[in-house]
């Protein structure tokens, strides 16, 4: 199981030490399957440390290039995280039944019964479309799919493509206010990123292993498989843990490189939540005041921001 922390550092580690850690370990802590809770985290903390150094040393493409390349990674997540039950149930032809999730005449396929009209696709396979194509480095596919998620919401009712899911139903649930289909601040923010990424040379965009796709394939697993929709505790516990874990590394990275390109995507995020939370405040989720929710999502830009100019400044002297 000692390998799977290994997971956490880039190839280039993993081929030089990979192998002098294991045996570390496993001199450190024999006969034990993990090593403890405080070593774990310490080595997790050192891999996202050596992944940040090994991106910001590669100058396949400017900082602020890879910071967009970040944000619209992240965006199609945020939008895709709803609709996973959703995607599961459609590319598995399953009846979801009474678990379809919190749609007006959501989960309804033509092999399905059910009331009122069908639909033909899952509104979730556009960002998912867009984060496979956002992972590959291409965001010319990515950016017809941001664009359709664009007409989905803006157009009328009724529309036997997508049915009316993501226009009246419920969407992305955080800390905050629900952002449905029909706030475009959140699919017009990804087609914007997608814009720019598609006018660069593909050469100078990252290129992601399929690999990363795994969670994603987990998290329709087990939404699908288990019935977790956007609206239970489950669901929001684990996408407040999900949100936590990316913060803490976009900091850690963040202070062992000095480099901004992280305090994009946090930003981006940042601002569609809170424009959302500002524009339906009677949808607010009460789970926290509404000061306290708008404080956790704008206070980790000055950190980030304060952090990166602590670490320049430290690299001066050296």
């Amino acid at each position: 199981m000692n390998r799977l922390l290994l997971a956490a550092y880039p190839k280039s580690y993993r081929s030089r030490q990979g192998k002098e850690l294991l045996t570390c370990l496993a001199e450190a802590y024999p006969g034990r399957a993990w090593p403890p809770p405080r070593e774990v985290v310490a080595l997790a903390r050192a891999g996202v440390q050596a992944r940040a150094r090994a991106t910001v040393d590669d100058t396949t493409g400017p900082w602020w290039l890879d910071g967009i390349h970040l944000t619209a990674l992240v965006l199609a997540a945020l939008a895709l995280v709803p609709y996973l039950q959703d995607v599961w149930h459609w590319a598995l032809r399953i009846d979801p039944g009474q678990h379809a999730i919190a749609f007006h005449f959501s989960g309804w396929y033509p092999w399905a019964g059910g009331p009122g009209p069908t639909r033909l696709l899952p509104y979730g396979l556009l960002p998912l479309v867009g984060l496979i194509a956002l992972l590959r480095g291409k965001p010319w596919i990515a950016l017809p799919a941001a664009a359709a998620m664009i007409w989905a919401g803006a157009t009328s009712h009724g529309r036997t493509l997508f049915g009316d899911e993501g226009k009246r139903g419920l969407s992305y649930y955080g800390l905050g206010a629900p952002i449905t289909a029909r706030d475009l601040a959140l699919s017009g923010a990804l087609c914007a990123a997608c814009a720019v990424l598609a006018l660069c040379p593909p050469s100078r965009l990252r290129r992601r292993s399929y690999r990363w796709l795994a969670p994603v394939v987990l998290a329709m697993f087990v939404a699908g498989g288990l019935h977790i929709i956007s609206v239970s505790p489950a669901f929001q516990r684990g996408l407040f843990a999900l949100e936590a874990a990316a913060l803490i590394a976009a900091w850690v990275a963040t202070a062992a490189t000095g480099d901004h390109r992280w305090l994009i995507p946090v930003a981006a995020v940042a601002i569609v939540r809170t424009q959302a939370i500002i524009v339906q405040p009677d949808a607010f989720m009460q789970s926290f005041p509404d000061m306290v929710v708008l404080i956790l999502l704008v206070a980790p830009l000055p950190a980030l921001a304060i952090t990166a100019q602590r670490r320049q400044a430290q690299a001066l002297p050296e």
